[in-house]
């Protein structure tokens, strides 16, 4: 036999309390008796019935699960792809300590609250590629998340294209997609928002279309800051000065508005993370499929409904403890 919960302070907070409630009822009743010259001892039959009510209730409480039935469950949830820009520019430190690092921390407790929700994990920077595909196994895509490096794919420019349409292209190709129903899909993209890619209106229409949830969260400052070498120095323009990246948040306002999503900001000072779990938490996810599964079955009502006996037993017969 198991039992559905565990044994916790709840139960023995309960337990101290009738122990001193009844101590107390027992030490006024035999205070009352004393004038009469009586002890009150009558009482002392109804104490193994209380104490039998009670236990059956603890019983009860805790979950008593033995057998086995089968049950119908039914599963809902969001297919959420995490689109990470892994450019140099993301090595910037006008977020501390970089901007990548401060967005790998964020992305780290966002995942952490959707283990209900299947996640997977899309870099890019001039192309994309799956890090980790979709899985609700937490701890292999925190490891995924934990090793991301602006060296893991190959340098170059930001464009934003490649990572959406990969994204796309999963979903579609996902043969959940084309059965009944299909899973919610969601999209973030964190990103600084530079965007030199050539265009962006075929992977809109096609974010339209689909009906994909898309929020967008930029990384950086307008300020903005030199981008520092792994050897040492800064990285330098075509002109032989260094290059400066800021936050460009236009085109991820303009993508978010697009796909029924939203635009949020992380910096030193703004981190829209908070508002962007919510967000999340508001796109419903729908039903998957139906499964029977076999779980332990919960036999509290037996020791609940012998417990209910005995206190109506308890209630019905009287006992005149004082005569006078």
């Amino acid at each position: 036999m198991n039992w559905a919960y565990p044994w916790g302070w709840p139960e023995v907070v309960a337990i101290v309390l009738v122990v001193v409630l009844y101590t107390g009822f027992v030490l006024r009743t035999r205070r009352l008796a004393a004038p009469f010259g009586q002890r009150g001892w009558r009482l002392a039959w109804k104490l193994p019935l209380r104490l039998t009510y009670f236990a059956l209730l603890l019983i009860a409480l805790l979950g008593p699960a033995y057998g086995v039935t089968k049950q119908a469950v039914r599963t809902a949830g969001k297919d959420v792809w995490l689109l990470v820009d892994l450019s140099r520019s993301m090595d910037a430190p006008d977020v501390a300590p970089t901007r990548l690092q401060k967005a790998r921390a964020e992305l780290s407790r966002l995942v952490s609250r959707f283990q209900a929700d299947r996640i997977g994990l899309i870099v890019f920077s001039n192309t994309a590629y799956v890090q980790c595909p979709l899985t609700y196994d937490q701890g292999a895509l925190q490891l995924f998340l934990s090793t991301l490096q602006t060296n893991l794919v190959p340098g170059g420019s930001t464009d934003l294209a490649p990572a959406l349409q990969l994204a796309l292209r999963r979903f579609t190709a996902n043969p959940r997609a084309q059965g009944a129903p299909p899973r919610a899909l969601t999209l973030v993209l964190v990103s600084d928002g530079e965007d030199f890619g050539e265009n962006l209106e075929p992977v809109l229409r096609e974010l339209s279309r689909t009906g994909v949830h898309l929020f967008t969260v930029g990384v950086g400052t307008t300020e903005g800051s030199r981008i520092p070498r792994a050897g040492g120095g800064f990285v330098r323009d075509a002109k032989g000065r260094d290059a400066v990246t800021q936050l460009q948040p236009t085109v991820l306002r303009r993508l978010a508005a697009q796909a029924e999503g939203q635009y949020f900001e992380l910096s030193d000072q703004r981190n829209e993370f908070p508002q962007l779990v919510n967000a999340l938490n508001r796109v419903e996810g729908k039903a998957e499929q139906v499964r029977t599964v076999s779980v332990a079955d919960n036999r509290y009502r037996y020791p609940l409904l012998l417990a209910l006996a005995f206190m109506m037993l308890d209630v019905i017969v009287t006992v005149r403890v004082i005569r006078p």
